[in-house]
């Protein structure tokens, strides 16, 4: 009794007016908020409402992880009455589909060094994001599997090295990697590490799923002398990325600068990154790809659901367009 005596006569001088409001028992309310999400997990979420990745997700691929089985003996869990249950529909004569399928060519008549990839690869994370070690995971697996591994926008690190794993290097509008002092390209730069053998393909970033039209930022205070080196910025500082590419403002400039890529790399395939907005300007893009005659070796497209850890919420819950409905646009031949 004394001790709670104590806490509350505290309380009541407290600046937090739950506390001054509710001495001793308003503790429990913070209590309770930082327990929150371990308690809507394990005790009151279903197994499929979990976003991004609900339990049944993790728990497969937890237990693929450990070699054990995956199978699950009494049928689905889900509601397939549910507004919006998606669904595959089979084939009453099932065929074995050849190895040679699971792999596709990238590479149109521009390249002259096409790239034959998996077509499940690991996504794009930065190093800076992800710790070296989660990096050098996670391509020692590419390595393994026989996929590649894209970079992400920061920069090809020691780790992206370690095992020999397939690359995709993201350039994005920071150049990192191949920067000069003020942020604009470098060429020489570029033209070292894209010829490198590990790199496979050059992937140009426009926009990301979840910060379309942001650049995004990497605080000061994780800028170590290790991810300073890998991104050519200086120690200690905030790692600011331009909401735009410095090197071109047009959709025949950007064709133009990855025309350039694809020959600093010596012909390795090049393409662009986006995330889906307003639909005119991609129309745009295509008609400059009609125009110049350069044409991308692939497009890589973010839903608007896409998850990092340097989006600001409002970005990231309302701005660009989700996978569902920009992929069928960009990929539609009418």
């Amino acid at each position: 009794m004394p001790v709670l005596a104590a806490i509350g006569a505290w309380d009541l001088n407290s600046t937090s007016n739950v506390l001054r409001n509710y001495p001793v028992i308003g503790h429990m309310r913070y209590l309770f908020e930082f327990i929150r999400p371990e308690m809507r997990q394990y005790f009151f979420e279903s197994d499929v409402s979990g976003r991004p990745f609900n339990r049944a997700q993790r728990d497969i691929v937890n237990s693929r992880a450990r070699g054990n089985g995956d199978t699950s003996p009494f049928g689905t869990r889900r509601d397939m009455e549910d507004t919006g249950f998606h669904f595959v529909q089979h084939s009453m004569a099932p065929k074995s589909v050849h190895i040679r399928y699971a792999r596709l060519t990238i590479g149109n008549a521009q390249c002259a060094q096409p790239y034959d990839s998996s077509r499940l690869n690991i996504s794009a994370m930065s190093f800076g994001s992800l710790s070296g070690n989660a990096v050098a995971a996670m391509n020692k697996g590419a390595k393994i599997g026989g996929f590649a591994q894209d970079t992400g926008e920061g920069a090809i690190s020691p780790y992206h090295q370690e095992h020999g794993g397939d690359l995709i290097w993201e350039i994005a509008s920071g150049y990192f990697g191949c920067r000069n002092d003020d942020g604009s390209f470098n060429a020489e730069n570029f033209e070292k590490k894209a010829r490198l053998d590990q790199v496979k393909m050059i992937e140009l970033k426009l926009s990301q799923g979840a910060k379309p039209g942001h650049g995004g930022l990497l605080p000061g205070s994780k800028v170590n002398r290790e991810i300073a080196s890998t991104r050519d910025i200086p120690v200690g500082q905030d790692c600011a990325s331009p909401g735009t590419h410095p090197e071109f403002s047009t959709p025949t400039g950007m064709l133009q600068f990855l025309q350039r890529l694809r020959e600093l790399s010596g012909g390795k395939p090049v393409g662009f990154k986006l995330c889906l907005g307003r639909r005119q300007e991609f129309m745009a893009v295509c008609k400059a790809i009609i125009d110049t005659n350069i044409v991308p070796d692939f497009i890589t497209v973010d839903g608007a659901e896409g998850g990092t850890g340097a989006a600001p919420t409002e970005f990231s819950d309302f701005i660009g367009t989700y996978l569902n409905e920009a992929l069928p646009f960009v990929h539609n031949p009418a």
